[in-house]
């Protein structure tokens, strides 16, 4: 069953269930797929999906903290209900200590001996990590790895 399957079984589950909130969010990644269906090629890949979906609930996730340090707990619990509605489509995300390791590698497969060839190590480590880290992760860890 491909993703956009999966979506569209989970949106007809969702509505028989009559779960309003849950709908919502499942209805927004639809959207978004096919949007995404409409301005390429009209088939939407697993992998372009799971970027989609990545951004998705990274918005969530961004908003959910602007309303809590607004003071907008109402907005804020909705929002932080939609990114875990959201979050079950993710794959499992790599751990702080396997990026570490990762970014040794590529370090030295790369030879970079400072923090001004970050760009350099971010570039390999992005493509191979995509999906499976995000990206401020990555780049936190890059970071700590080339000033030592």
């Amino acid at each position: 069953m491909s993703f956009v399957d999966q979506i569209n079984a989970d949106i007809k589950a969702a509505m028989l269930a009559k779960e309003k909130e849950k709908l919502a969010a499942l209805r927004d990644i639809k959207a978004k797929l096919l949007l995404e269906a409409t301005s390429g090629s009209g088939e939407v890949t697993d992998e372009a999906a799971m970027k989609i979906v990545m951004k998705l609930h990274k918005q969530r996730i961004e908003t959910y903290e602007l309303y809590v340090e607004q003071g907008r707990q109402d907005l804020a619990d909705e929002e932080k209900f939609q990114a875990e509605v959201i979050e079950a489509y993710l794959p499992e995300m790599m751990s702080e200590e396997e990026v570490r390791t990762a970014a040794a590698e590529a370090i030295a497969s790369s030879g970079a001996s400072g923090p001004q060839d970050m760009g350099k190590v971010m570039g390999i480590l992005t493509k191979s990590l995509a999906g499976k880290a995000d990206g401020k992760v990555i780049s936190n860890v890059v970071k700590a790895l080339l000033n030592n």
